[in-house]
C-alpha cells in the first residue's frame, strides 16, 4: 500500500500547508530546514473511538516541506493495530510507518526502541539527503522504559551532518542519565568538529536540559531575537510545553516555528517543531 497523493486529500492538504508556513530556504546556499515530530504511532483515540491518523500525518509531513524529519513513537509493525484497522477506508500500511511516510524522493532510516505484546516502535529519520550508515544506541534507564538514539550521518550538499533522533524518558533523573550516554555516544562515534543535529522528545517538562545540552556543544535551536519562552508543542491541542527539541552543534539557527490548527491537533498528542538553520562560518 502507498500513501495517498496530496490530490486525494485536496482539501487537507491546503490546511496543513497555510498554517502560517515558515519561509522555505534552500540547503544549496547552506541552509536546511529541519523538523522533529512525536507522531504517537500514527493512531489517536482509545476504545471505539480509535483513529487511524498515519495517512493524514503523511500529508502533514509533506507540508512540512523539511530536508531532514525526525520521528519517534514509529512503529515498523503491530499486529493488533493493523487486524484492527484493515477494513478502514485507507487502512494499515503494509510498509513499515518510515517508508510510508517519507515523502517521494526521500530516504528513510529506522531502528526500534521498545518491543510490545503486539509490536515495537521506535525513531526514524526521512531525508531528502543521500544517508550513511545507520547506527542505533540502547540509552534505556530502567525496565519500564525502552529508550533509544537513532544515528545517521548525512551527505548535505557535500557535507557530512550527524543527525540523532532522540526520545528521553519520563522521569528528570533518567533523562540526566540519558544525556551522559548521548555525550559518551558523540564522543565515539561523532567525530569533534563536524555538524550534528541532535532532535527529538526531549520530555523536559521542568526546562532543565539546556545547561546539559551546552556542555555537550549542543545549542538550543532558537532565532536570534527571539524571546524567552521556547516553541510550544505539548499537548497539541493547547500547547503548554515545549517537549520537542532541535539542538545544533556547527549550525545556527535562523527561524523556528510550529504549525497550527485543527488537523495538527488532531493527528497526535505533540505538534512538530520546524526549524530552519544554516552552517556555521
Amino acid at each position: 500500500m502507498t500513501r495517498p497523493t496530496a490530490s486525494r486529500f485536496g482539501a487537507l492538504h491546503a490546511a496543513l500547508g497555510s498554517r502560517d508556513p515558515a519561509p522555505q530556504v534552500p540547503a544549496e546556499a547552506g541552509r536546511l530546514r529541519v523538523a522533529t515530530y512525536n507522531i504517537h504511532k500514527g493512531v489517536r483515540g482509545i476504545g471505539p473511538r480509535k483513529r487511524l491518523e498515519i495517512h493524514n500525518l503523511g500529508m502533514g509531513i509533506e507540508a512540512l516541506d523539511a530536508d531532514l524529519v525526525f520521528l519517534q513513537e514509529v512503529r515498523s509493525f503491530h499486529h493488533q493495530e493493523a487486524r484492527r484497522f484493515q477494513r478502514t477506508h485507507f487502512g494499515w500500511p503494509h510498509q513499515g510507518q518510515a517508508e510510508f511516510l517519507a515523502p517521494s524522493g526521500y530516504e528513510a532510516a529506522y531502528r526500534t526502541n521498545a518491543v510490545t505484546r503486539h509490536g515495537e516502535h521506535g525513531n526514524a529519520l526521512l531525508s531528502r539527503w543521500p544517508l550513511g550508515d545507520v547506527g542505533h544506541h540502547d540509552v534505556s534507564d530502567h525496565r519500564f522504559e525502552q529508550r533509544g538514539l537513532l544515528h545517521v550521518p548525512v551527505d548535505v550538499g557535500g557535507r557530512r551532518v550527524h543527525a540523532i533522533v532522540a526520545h528521553l524518558g519520563l522521569i528528570h533523573a533518567s533523562r540526566v542519565r540519558q544525556l551522559q550516554r548521548l555525550a559518551d555516544f558523540i564522543e565515539r562515534e561523532v567525530p569533534s568538529g563536524e555538524p550534528m543535529i541532535v532532535a527529538g522528545d526531549f520530555n523536559d517538562w521542568g526546562e532543565r536540559l539546556d545547561a546539559p545540552c551546552r556542555s555537550l556543544g549542543l545549542r538550543r535551536a532558537s532565532p536570534p531575537g527571539s524571546g524567552p519562552r521556547p516553541p510550544l508543542t505539548f499537548p497539541s491541542l493547547v500547547p503548554v510545553f515545549a517537549l520537542d527539541r532541535i539542538y545544533l552543534r556547527g549550525l545556527h539557527c535562523l527561524d523556528t516555528h510550529v504549525p497550527r490548527g485543527t488537523m495538527w491537533a488532531r493527528m497526535s498528542d505533540h505538534l512538530p517543531l520546524v526549524a530552519d538553520i544554516a552552517f556555521d562560518g
